[in-house]
């Protein structure tokens, strides 16, 4: 049951990088085509363009999760890689919980550094 649980959100999570990096890659091209239809606000990469769009709470929460969803759908499609090699049951449990513990950490400070430069007046 578990493990049915975990590939539902493994699935789920395939989606949600679907939209959420659909859109991302949709906002990041279309704006350079606008901008060279004489409409857009210029490139997309551009520090300042970043960072005015890092500091949109839509923008924020969509990295976030877009950061959640990824870290997710990497980390358990790599633990079921390990798991393929038909390791023990501890080693199994060892991998499992560092990739956890893996997977919390780079959240957590992924998400810190969404929120600074969010936060940020100016740069």
């Amino acid at each position: 049951m578990r493990e049915s649980r975990l590939w539902f959100w493994h699935i789920l999570s395939a989606a949600v990088i679907l939209v959420l990096l659909g859109i991302h890659m949709g906002i990041m091209h279309l704006g350079e085509l606008l901008h060279m239809a004489g409409i857009g606000s210029g490139d997309p990469v551009d520090s300042s363009q970043v960072f005015g769009r890092s500091r949109q709470a839509v923008f924020m929460i969509t990295y976030i999760l877009l950061l959640g969803a990824g870290l997710f759908h990497g980390l358990y499609g790599l633990r079921s890689m390990f798991f393929e090699l038909s390791l023990s049951k501890s080693l199994e449990k060892l991998v499992g919980g560092v990739l956890a513990v893996a997977g919390i950490a780079l959240f957590l400070y992924g998400s810190y550094v969404a929120i600074v430069v969010y936060q940020m007046n100016g740069v």
